[in-house]
């Protein structure tokens, strides 16, 4: 076996996926099993073994994207790098395609499934457990099908629930953004994670309830129903994952609550709290329509920081215990538009949507190399009185965990300002050979 293709698999199982046996080195994309299961072909990825070997994988069910190189940069030529740079495009435009080919056939068979389904009933097994009622989902089987669908009611995919409560994703269809909508928005609408606990809390509350299906996408949901309706009251509600490292509920659903300046409603179970107990259908089976009721009543806007107070009078001047750091990451808020330049904000969007990004990362770069051309032709002057005057450099950064495309996103931005630059050098090369000659 090639030595890079050993390399590309070290890389795979080093990102926390089960390699494929074999790997082709052939420049097409292959699916394979992301978890070592045989129904499962979530994994994906592209390995070019001609010149400088260079890949991409990941899996769709993760939102896993890593691009992987035989040599660094520093080891490159720079038609090495060009080269590199051409097959990585050529690597996401082919995963972008077969992503948009899979959500596609995943939507229709999701639609022929959802069409062979009868209407659910309240006895079904798992209804009856959690003790609410079926609210448009249907049964097919055992199973139970609910609906994912966008803010413009197309079915993109379905969650099946078995009657021991697993739950299931049909197999390459979207979830980012999707959402199960339980009764109409009369003032607020509520964004919940799981069926149950939305169907808890539309039955004891009232409120409209946009069904997640995970903590990962709360956010999403929120925001698509924020862009639908801007006016409209949106309160989050938190899983409290309390005996879980980091509490990701909370955090996720608090960070989804500042993104879209809404409000966040913690379920409060007391003291007697059992200790699987972390939802609203946990809170409204342990105690009832009125405690849940009431903590939708107390829902306030999230908190950014806690604020602490490091010279409390009372102290004495003892040092106080440690307080343990949080596990959890901060919630970051959604970036605003409004920030950049009119005439820039097309542009920026315009980037972001194609390379399926975050717009900071466009924004920031943006801003970045606008500041550069503006140059020395902007200063400050400190002192009223005084000619001593300051360029201000602007400095930007963009943060991402690896393979969420912020080198590309950079890249695309800083074409105009790298045509400028290679302008300007030929004008140099011009006047530097003039130069040369009359030496």
């Amino acid at each position: 076996m090639s030595p890079h293709i050993d390399h590309f698999r070290a890389a795979i199982a080093a990102a926390g996926i089960s390699p494929p046996d074999p790997i082709e080195d052939d420049g097409a994309l292959h699916r394979f099993s992301s978890n070592g299961k045989p129904s499962n072909k979530d994994g994906w990825y592209a390995l070019h073994g001609d010149g400088v070997p260079a890949g991409s994988f990941g899996c769709w069910r993760e939102g896993l994207t890593q691009i992987w190189c035989g040599k660094s940069d520093t080891d490159m030529t720079q038609a090495e790098q060009e080269v590199h740079r051409q097959r990585i495009k050529a690597l996401q435009a082919q995963r972008n395609a077969d992503q948009v080919q899979r959500q596609h056939d995943a939507s229709h068979a999701a639609a022929a499934l959802w069409a062979q389904a009868a209407p659910a009933t309240a006895d079904h097994v798992y209804l009856a457990r959690k003790g609410v009622q079926p609210h448009g989902v249907r049964e097919f089987g055992e199973r139970l099908l609910v609906p994912m669908r966008d803010t413009a009611g197309t079915l993109h995919s379905l969650q099946t629930i078995a009657t021991d409560g697993t739950k299931r994703f049909h197999s390459g269809g979207r979830i980012k953004g999707c959402y199960h909508a339980i009764g109409k928005p009369a003032g607020a609408v509520v964004v919940a994670e799981g069926f149950a606990t939305g169907a808890s809390i539309h039955e004891c509350t009232g409120h409209a309830v946009a069904v997640a299906f995970n903590a990962g996408n709360v956010q999403e949901v929120a925001l698509a129903l924020r862009s639908k309706y801007p006016e409209l009251k949106i309160i989050v509600a938190a899983d409290d994952d309390h005996l879980t490292e980091g509490n990701p509920g909370l955090v996720k659903a608090s960070a989804a609550a500042l993104a879209v300046n809404g409000f966040l409603a913690v379920p409060v179970f007391g003291t007697d709290r059992p200790d699987k107990a972390t939802d609203f259908n946990d809170l409204y089976q342990f105690a009832g329509v009125t405690v849940v009721r009431q903590c939708f009543e107390k829902a306030t806007a999230p908190a950014v920081a806690e604020d602490a107070d490091a010279n409390d009078s009372g102290n004495s001047g003892a040092w106080p215990d440690p307080t343990p750091l949080p596990d959890g990451l901060p919630p970051v808020a959604a970036f605003d538009l409004a920030l950049l330049p009119f005439a820039l904000r097309g542009w920026v969007t315009d980037i972001a949507e194609r390379m399926q990004c975050p717009p900071d990362f466009t924004a920031v770069g943006a801003i970045v190399a606008l500041s550069s051309l503006i140059g020395a032709r902007a200063v400050v002057k400190p002192k009223a009185h005084d000619d001593w005057a300051v360029v201000p450099n602007l400095w930007g950064a963009v943060v991402g965990r690896p393979g969420v495309m912020k080198s590309p996103a950079l890249a695309e931005v800083l074409k105009p300002l790298h045509q400028l630059e290679k302008a300007e050098r030929e004008l140099w090369q011009v006047a530097h050979d003039a130069w040369e000659l009359d030496c």
